[in-house]
């Protein structure tokens, strides 16, 4: 059996409001990128002037950086990394992410005093090219989805022990292997492994027959419609303590593109089940529960227990909860200032979820404005309103409501 060690829980950070809540609400480590050379370039990501605050405030609470240069750059790319290396270095970042060897090698260069981690871009499942990249110098590999957690214990028991093995424990799932698809870019010419992945595996497809244009046919597997490109989401919440077992040094949260809610949330829930499943207590059912109140897909335990098999029904998103503020600060006796997200009234249950804190519900007493003055059902986004909870709460406390915005057949 591999050393059982407490991971370190790693979560996604799209922006700099992403990253303060996968701070506040527990993260061991945040990932992010810049502008340039990350895979998700759709997801706000850090300008060189916001990169050196971000590493400060996840520094300031004990949080390590980790900095994705993780696409595969062209020749041109290639001639602007070692500038950006540079700054990374001297901004503080603890860690780089790459999947291109010339990356890996610039980054030893460029960056010195940070770490290099080796994507699951790379498609790392074997022990072999583990000890290789630690050979080349890397500190981290972060594992290929497809691995299954007999296969992860293997590569623990046949790597050196200072190389960390990091491995996806919860977001989305890639119906290609370890992230490596064409469809995006021959569809949309947006290209995936480049950072701009337009995930048309998830779109409804159907079938046109040339002679009858606008006429659409749907593309049935079965009875029920098509599952060709059906992904759920990864869940592992319920299998920390296996997890612990198979010698993972890191377990990574997917959802840089994610709000910053799902940042929050998700990271609260599994922070509370590792420090439980570690202190040797039941894991609380509650942070089991958080996970299905954030916008997901069907659950599934990925590859972890083998291959998953094909799900044969609805893959649509399903969101049964809506942020409707947002706690900026609050007295002993439960006073509040908000900042509003979405509708909601006096009289509505809500919930309230903060950093370290278990949900609970309230009936919404009296809406206030900044001023005072009464506010019926606040409409105006990022209004700032006073309402008066039935206990204190920390800064950034999410309330939400029940509301099911889930997409529709």
């Amino acid at each position: 059996m591999a050393v059982r060690k407490k991971p370190e829980l790693l979560s996604p950070a799209g922006d700099m409001e992403r990253l303060r809540m996968a701070v506040l609400y527990g993260a061991d480590a945040v990932y992010l990128a810049g502008e340039s050379f990350g895979m998700r370039s759709f997801a706000g990501n850090f300008s060189r002037e916001e990169l050196p605050k971000a590493v400060a405030f996840a520094h300031e609470h004990g949080v390590r950086v980790h900095v994705t240069v993780n696409t595969m750059p062209r020749w041109e790319e290639a001639e602007a990394l070692p500038a950006w290396l540079e700054l990374l270095d001297e901004a503080g970042v603890d860690a780089l992410i790459t999947a291109d060897l010339g990356a890996f090698t610039l980054a030893g260069r460029y960056a010195p005093r940070c770490e290099r981690h080796v994507s699951t871009q790379v498609s790392v499942v074997n022990h072999v090219s583990a000890r290789a990249w630690y050979e080349l110098g890397a500190s981290r590999v972060i594992l290929a989805r497809e691995l299954s957690l007999e296969e992860i214990r293997e590569i623990r028991a046949r790597t050196p022990a200072e190389l960390e093995l990091e491995a996806f424990v919860h977001g989305a799932m890639c119906v290609s292997y370890s992230g490596r698809c064409l469809l995006s870019s021959y569809m949309t010419g947006r290209d995936g492994n480049r950072g701009a992945c337009a995930q048309p595996c998830r779109y409804q497809y159907h079938l046109m027959e040339e002679k009858r244009p606008g006429e659409y046919f749907p593309v049935f597997e079965d009875e029920g419609g098509t599952y060709i490109m059906n992904s759920r989401d990864m869940c592992m919440i319920d299998h920390v303590d296996d997890l612990m077992d198979a010698g993972l040094s890191s377990l990574k949260i997917e959802g840089r593109a994610k709000s910053a809610y799902y940042a929050a949330v998700v990271t609260g829930a599994y922070r509370h089940v590792i420090d439980d499943v570690w202190a040797g207590r039941p894991a609380d059912p509650v942070w089991r529960n958080e996970v299905e109140k954030v916008s997901h897909r069907h659950y599934a335990a990925g590859f972890y227990y083998g291959p998953p098999g094909q799900y044969c029904e609805n893959a649509r998103y399903i969101r049964e909860w809506q942020v409707v503020a947002l706690v900026l600060a609050c007295g002993g006796d439960g006073e509040a200032l908000l900042t509003l997200r979405n509708k909601f009234r006096a009289g509505d249950t809500l919930e309230a979820v903060g950093p370290d804190m278990k949900p609970f519900s309230f009936t919404v007493p009296a809406i206030e404005d900044e001023e005072g003055l009464p506010v019926e059902e606040p409409r105006t986004p990022q209004m700032r309103l006073r309402v008066r909870l039935p206990r204190p709460v920390p800064a950034w406390t999410i309330l939400r409501i029940e509301r099911d915005l889930s997409a529709k057949s």
